[in-house]
């Protein structure tokens, strides 16, 4: 007879650090696209944007997105049957004596690469960005280690 194993830690398991829902979405680089794009978000008053980044190619654009409501946002882009593919993404706040260099510094010393990185729009007195990395989990874990703080999406939204 085999006793039960009592349930792992979060020590054992690890610590998850927060992490924020991006949306890639997908557009036909045609003139007014965004802008349809943008509107159709500020006409819901469920969510709003927190941060967008684009990569522009001849034939299309990928606009990265960050909300303050992910699942409000993931309904309306289907329903306005918008292409699109999600990612979670760690958000950094820089504090005192912390800098976009001592981020990296410490992401290299684990030898996580930094895929991309774009600032936060809404947030209040301090700068805070979004980071994909090899491993967000990872990136996340080191980061809280050096004492940076990282966001969930409920610090996302400006306290009004």
């Amino acid at each position: 007879m085999s006793a039960a194993l009592p349930p792992a830690s979060d020590t054992e398991l690890g610590y998850a650090p927060p992490t924020v829902r991006q949306f890639s979405v997908f557009l036909d680089n045609k003139v007014g696209k965004l802008l349809e794009l943008l509107r159709t978000i500020d006409e819901s008053s469920s969510t709003r944007l927190a941060a967008f980044s684009i990569t522009d190619s001849s034939d299309f654009a990928v606009v990265r997105m960050i909300f303050t409501n992910a699942d409000a946002a993931r309904h309306i882009l289907r329903r306005s049957q918008y292409t699109f593919a999600e990612t979670d993404l760690v958000i950094v706040e820089l504090g005192d004596g912390q800098s976009l260099s001592t981020t990296c510094l410490y992401l290299l010393g684990a030898e996580l690469n930094v895929r991309f990185a774009y600032p936060i729009l809404l947030r209040g007195e301090r700068p805070a960005f979004a980071i994909c990395s090899d491993d967000n989990h990872l990136a996340g874990q080191i980061l809280l280690r050096k004492r940076f703080r990282l966001l969930a999406e409920e610090d996302l939204a400006p306290s009004d």
